[in-house]
């Protein structure tokens, strides 16, 4: 299997999809209740889906860069607002979090190696 999408909800398309934007993304899809991006590396997607009422997602969208500083200063420059800059996380990933304008937690952040092979990494071995 692979990961097609992930979706997310938004309360104003026309805004989020300016933020999306400027973070750098490509737009694929453009619907006034739908938008679908293409991520600048690799084959990823995730799209936008308009709700009309309130909603509370608590998941958390991540985005590797391996030129991590280097994208949230031009980010920064560009008036993109972070809760927490880079910083070293316990787990071995270097990690920058801000939120899109309809409250969805995003981490840009830098794994490397440690992303698929941390040191503390469990191999399952499945019969067959």
């Amino acid at each position: 299997m692979d990961l097609n999408q992930v979706t997310l909800p938004v309360n104003d398309m026309e805004v989020a999809v300016r933020f999306y934007l400027r973070l750098g993304f490509t737009q694929i899809v453009d619907t006034p209740h739908y938008a679908r991006f293409c991520c600048p590396v690799g084959k990823s997607t995730f799209s936008l889906s308009l709700e009309q009422g309130g909603f509370d997602n608590g998941a958390v969208i991540y985005f590797e860069n391996e030129n991590l500083e280097q994208l949230v200063e031009s980010l920064l420059a560009r008036g993109v607002q972070f809760e927490q800059l880079p910083t070293e996380q316990p787990y071995l990933w270097k990690e920058a979090v801000l939120r899109d304008p309809s409250g969805n937690k995003i981490k840009l952040y830098r794994a490397g190696e440690n992303r698929l092979d941390p040191p503390w990494k469990k191999v399952v071995k499945y019969a067959p």
